[in-house]
C-alpha cells in the first residue's frame, strides 16, 4: 500500500501541472475567441464551411487587430484620434479616474518591462528577525526621497502568499535589502507555494542541516 500510494503521488505531481497548464491555456483561448471571432461576418466565419472548431482564431484576430491599431496611432491623424478621444473621457467623472489609472499601469508596465523586477532581494519585515521576498523595482526619486533622512530608498513589491499578484509597495533603505541570486521566476515559484518550492541551491553553498520545530523535524533543501 505504502508503494501504491507512492506511485499515485508521482503521477499526481506529474500530471497536475500538466493538465493545469493545458486547461488554462485552452480557457484563455476560448476566451478570446469568444470575444474576437464574432466579428467577423457570417460569410468569413470557418465554423460554416469546416465540420469542426478552429481555436485561436479569436487570438489571432485579436493580434491582428493590436497591431493595426498600434500602426493607426503612431501617425499623426491616429494621434490625433486618440487626444480628442481622451479629452472626451477626460470630461466624465468616474471614467477618468478609471481609464487614466489603466493607462498609467500599463505603460509603465510596457516601457519598463525590461528594467522591472530584475532582482528579487530579502528585508527584514515586518520587524527585525523575520525576512520577506521582495521584487526589486526602481531607485526611489522625488518627493519621497526628499522627505526620508536616508539618502537612497529602493522601491520594492511585497507581494502575498499564495497569490504575488496582490501585495504593498514598501521603500527600502538600499542598505537594507540583500539581493539574491535567485532569479523573479524562482522567487515567485517560491512565494506562491508558501516556501515548499525552493531554488536549487547554487554551486559553492554549503548544504543546510536539518531544522526541528517542536516535535517536526524539517529536512534540508
Amino acid at each position: 500500500m505504502t508503494r501504491i500510494r507512492n506511485y499515485f503521488l508521482t503521477g499526481l505531481v506529474v500530471a497536475a501541472p500538466i493538465g493545469l497548464t493545458i486547461w488554462i491555456t485552452r480557457w484563455f483561448i476560448d476566451l478570446i475567441d469568444t470575444w474576437f471571432t464574432p466579428i467577423l461576418p457570417d460569410a468569413y466565419q470557418p465554423d460554416n464551411y469546416l465540420p469542426f472548431d478552429i481555436p485561436g482564431l479569436g487570438l489571432l484576430i485579436a493580434f491582428v487587430l493590436l497591431t493595426l491599431l498600434g500602426a493607426l496611432t503612431a501617425n499623426i491623424f491616429g494621434r490625433t484620434v486618440l487626444n480628442v478621444g481622451e479629452r472626451l473621457v477626460a470630461r466624465m467623472p468616474v471614467v477618468r479616474s478609471i481609464y487614466g489609472a489603466l493607462k498609467q499601469i500599463f505603460e509603465t508596465v510596457i516601457s519598463q518591462s525590461n528594467a522591472s523586477f530584475r532582482e528579487v532581494g530579502l528585508i527584514e519585515y515586518p520587524r527585525r528577525g523575520l525576512y520577506c521576498l521582495v521584487f526589486i523595482t526602481t531607485q526611489t526619486k522625488y518627493e519621497i526621497l526628499d522627505r526620508v533622512e536616508h539618502d537612497e530608498l529602493v522601491s520594492v513589491f511585497l507581494p502575498t502568499t499564495p497569490n504575488p499578484t496582490s501585495g504593498y509597495l514598501l521603500f527600502v533603505p538600499k542598505d537594507d535589502i540583500q539581493v539574491l541570486d535567485m532569479t523573479i521566476e524562482e522567487g515567485a515559484k517560491m512565494i506562491i507555494s508558501a516556501g515548499l518550492v525552493e531554488p536549487p541551491r547554487r554551486k559553492g553553498d554549503a548544504a543546510p542541516e536539518a531544522v526541528t520545530v517542536g516535535n517536526a523535524r524539517l529536512p534540508s533543501a
